[in-house]
């Protein structure tokens, strides 16, 4: 057990963050009467950490700056809640895989240097379990890659989580990209791909393996800056999606937030949110080249789910599966044992649901 719980860490997550980019993703913003004292901590923090920067930069400068990627990356889209975290674990499963880490998605900046010493810390006080699932927390375990990106840049939809009350804003323009400048596009590129190449350091990995919901509204993007890259997009039953959702942004948001937003507020973000990711992906999909893209159902995928990967390499082209055969089949046993509850829907899921998301329903084949 972690010394401090979840939802009363006294700092947010942008302690990581570098000096600049804290700047300008508060710079300009409201930040309410009752979280002025953690965003004077966070900020102080921060502040400090940024003090050891320069020594990241100028060793990514001389190890990893210039040295190409062996392979394009592996994207495993879906909102959240999808599923998306039980395939990022299978996967990972193979050591050819990289990926960004728990420890770097609060402190990319301390990957290259400093690492064994914030690492223990941070283990130390962080809670060893997702306040939400009761999913497993540990410093080393593969992780999306947003919250990193947000503390490297302030052009992120994650900015939500600490100033929720310009999610639609967030939305639009850094999870569509729309209404992204030039500059702000390039910025995200380089910034992406040097996370992605200190990644692939960290974890001994040679092609990266992205686990990011955010990643589901950016696949014009994504083929342009990796035409080879390969796409994994997982739908699950739009009714357990909205339910899992609510809680999980509900409860996350609390210990992050800079702002005061409601409940009723974050439902409603919940499903416009939704609809937009959805559709944008439905309408970028057909760039990703033949052969590069699969798409499951997470139920199917959770009941058989050491077929289905096997198949999935195969269909991608993936290498490696032999080598990873054992290691998989062993992680997708271990977790066979978890019988998940059954949903039983409020009426209001329902009808929200079939009122906002039909389009899902009827495209996957959903039904109560």
């Amino acid at each position: 057990m972690g010394l401090l719980e979840f939802s009363k860490l006294p700092i947010n997550t942008l302690v990581g963050a570098d000096w600049k980019t804290f700047k300008q993703i508060t710079g300009g913003r409201t930040i309410d009467p009752a979280y002025k004292g953690k965003y004077r901590l966070t900020k102080a923090v921060c502040r400090l950490l940024s003090t050891l920067t320069p020594l990241q930069e100028s060793r990514y400068q001389k190890l990893l700056a210039d040295k190409p990627l062996e392979h394009d990356p592996v994207f495993i889209l879906g909102h959240w809640r999808s599923g998306t975290t039980f395939m990022h674990n299978v996967f990972s499963c193979d050591k050819h895989f990289g990926y960004n880490t728990t420890y770097q998605t609060v402190f990319p900046h301390l990957m290259m240097w400093g690492q064994p010493f914030f690492k223990k810390n941070m283990s130390w006080l962080m809670p060893d379990k997702r306040p939400t699932d009761n999913m497993e927390l540990a410093v080393d375990l593969p992780q999306e890659e947003e919250f990193a990106l947000a503390n490297m840049m302030p052009y992120t939809y994650y900015n939500f989580w600490f100033l929720p009350k310009y999610t639609q804003e967030y939305a639009d323009k850094y999870l569509l990209f729309e209404d992204i400048s030039a500059e702000e596009l390039k910025i995200f590129e380089e910034t992406f791909t040097k996370l992605i190449k200190i990644s692939l350091w960290n974890t001994n990995g040679t092609q990266f393996l992205s686990k990011n919901p955010p990643h589901t509204g950016r696949v014009k993007e994504l083929v342009k800056m990796f035409p080879n890259a390969k796409f994994i997009y997982l739908m699950r039953n739009p009714y357990t999606v909205f339910e899992s959702t609510r809680s999980f942004f509900t409860n996350t948001i609390q210990p992050l937030k800079l702002q005061d937003i409601s409940n009723d507020e974050i439902q409603a973000n919940i499903l416009s949110v939704y609809a937009k990711l959805y559709h944008k992906y439905e309408a970028d999909k057909h760039l990703i080249p033949e052969g590069n893209l699969v798409e499951v159902r997470f139920e199917d995928y959770e009941k058989n789910a050491f077929d289905m990967t096997q198949d999935i390499y195969r269909k991608l082209s993936l290498p490696g599966f032999e080598e990873a055969r054992p290691a998989i089949e062993a992680y997708v046993n271990k977790k066979k044992g978890y019988k998940k509850n059954k949903y039983q829907y409020k009426p209001e899921t329902v009808e929200l649901v079939e009122k906002h998301w039909s389009f899902a329903l009827e495209q996957w084949d959903y039904h109560l």
